[in-house]
């Protein structure tokens, strides 16, 4: 039988219904822990959840009352959830702005406060956040993105030092470009845009500044989160483990 590290553990991963998320609800489960996949996509949070082996919960993240009313009372939590706008700042959606601001800083800040009394509790607590290259680098016509992503880091190192001789770690893990089909269709559009085929939109365009010119797979990310809860990674915390291919290298 495979070793399960997290066997007894309990593992809430928000952004569950797709991609990132699934990969690591996958990857804890199969780590023995007891997992709540989070998504608001109702079909497709409870066909992983089935797949997995794991429990669905359908939650819109950026409705704050909806989040306030959750009952939080995990080991490990990974908060996943983003979406992504691509305007120059001048031209941005101010409710775009907001919502990414609601999804990916309030509640983000909202879901720790409410799992770090259990966990301080319990004496262990393990919290991940999927940053990004773009929470250490920016990139135009991404600031709420970037913001986003930058706050993200300095909640995780606050809670890092707040939860140090408490059993409580928290990391940030920043990807890269993962191979998900929201990626997949920006090289579809960058390569019509530019002219130039899908092969070459993704190592010129795409990962114009990454060293190794490979999307990441979902898997990887999922790796990286399990050795961040992992026993072994008990004295890793207020870290940014970047799976970028080298591109905040550059």
């Amino acid at each position: 039988m495979a070793e399960q590290p997290l066997a007894g553990r309990r593992a809430m991963v928000t952004g569950a219904g797709s991609g990132i998320g699934a990969a690591i609800a996958a990857r804890l489960v199969a780590d023995g822990a007891e997992v709540t996949c989070v998504d608001v996509n109702a079909d497709a949070v409870r066909a992983v959840a089935d797949q997995v082996g794991g429990t669905p919960l359908v939650v819109d993240l950026s409705d704050q009352a909806a989040v306030a009313d959750m009952a939080i009372d995990t080991d490990i939590l990974v908060s996943n959830a983003g979406i992504q706008h691509v305007a120059p700042i001048d031209e941005f959606p101010l409710d775009r702005f907001d919502l990414i601001m609601r999804l990916m800083v309030h509640t983000p800040f909202q879901l720790v406060r409410s799992a770090l009394p259990g966990m301080y509790e319990r004496g262990f607590g393990r919290v991940v956040h999927i940053s990004s290259a773009h929470g250490l680098r920016a990139s135009l016509h991404k600031s709420a993105y970037v913001m986003a992503k930058h706050a993200t880091e300095g909640l995780s190192k606050v809670t890092a030092l707040e939860g140090a001789g408490r059993g409580v770690t928290s990391n940030c893990v920043n990807p890269g470009y993962v191979r998900t089909p929201l990626v997949q269709k920006q090289v579809v559009d960058q390569a019509a845009a530019h002219g130039m085929s899908e092969t070459e939109a993704l190592e010129k365009v795409i990962l114009a500044r990454a060293a190794i010119k490979e999307l990441i797979d979902p898997e990887d990310i999922a790796a990286a989160v399990a050795f961040v809860v992992s026993p072994s990674a008990s004295m890793m915390t207020g870290a940014s483990l970047s799976l970028d291919g080298g591109w905040t290298a550059t």
